[in-house]
């Protein structure tokens, strides 16, 4: 979970950066703490960089290199899409366009970057609703996960509009690993609403 400046994992503050500071700094820092040696990150629009950085987090502790790439589905949604990078670009075709941005003006692009960053292969798609529907994000996953086409499925929430911004992201397995939670809609909710705790 990563939202006002801070970073959670499993309900534990792992890293918390200077309140009030800009999105894009947050991001920089994170990608200093979480991971670093990956220049493409530096050219992408914060919604990619909010997820890559989610992703880094959750991975760091659940590992997945038990499931082949094709077998890993990527399933993300948010409530603005790509708005923040489409108003970015619209300011830029009044001069010259920018082709940096425009390449991130699809919110599934997040979902490429993600993928790219881990060699995943698998089913992935990006929903765009109000808020945080986590019955429809564990609905999907189940169904890829039970129909056969992933053992594995990062799912979850990637939202950026101007400096506000959420993620949430949770790993699902067909095969539930000793002594972790079952993954329901209201488990996620659960995780996703409860307050941090310090570490």
């Amino acid at each position: 979970m990563i939202r006002d400046q801070q970073v959670y994992r499993n309900g534990s503050l792992l890293w918390q950066h200077t309140p009030a500071v800009e999105l894009q700094d947050f991001l920089r820092r994170g990608y200093d703490r979480f991971s670093g040696q990956y220049p493409k990150f530096h050219k992408m629009d914060p919604l990619s960089k909010l997820g890559w950085l989610a992703a880094e987090v959750l991975l760091n502790a659940a590992p997945v290199e038990d499931h082949l790439p094709e077998q890993v589905a990527v399933v993300l949604s948010n409530r603005s899409a790509s708005l923040d990078t489409d108003l970015r670009y619209y300011n830029t075709v009044k001069d010259i366009p920018s082709p940096a941005l425009f390449v991130y003006t699809l919110p599934n692009i997040v979902i490429g970057e993600i993928c790219i960053r881990h060699g995943f292969k698998g089913e992935h798609i990006f929903f765009t609703t109000g808020s945080f529907d986590a019955q429809l994000v564990s609905s999907y996953a189940g169904l890829l996960l039970s129909g056969g086409l992933a053992t594995a499925c990062i799912c979850g929430w990637v939202e950026v509009m101007d400096q506000q911004y959420e993620a949430a992201l949770f790993m699902i397995e067909r095969q539930q690993r000793e002594g972790s939670a079952l993954f329901t809609a209201d488990a996620i909710m659960d995780i996703y609403r409860q307050p941090a705790v310090k570490i």
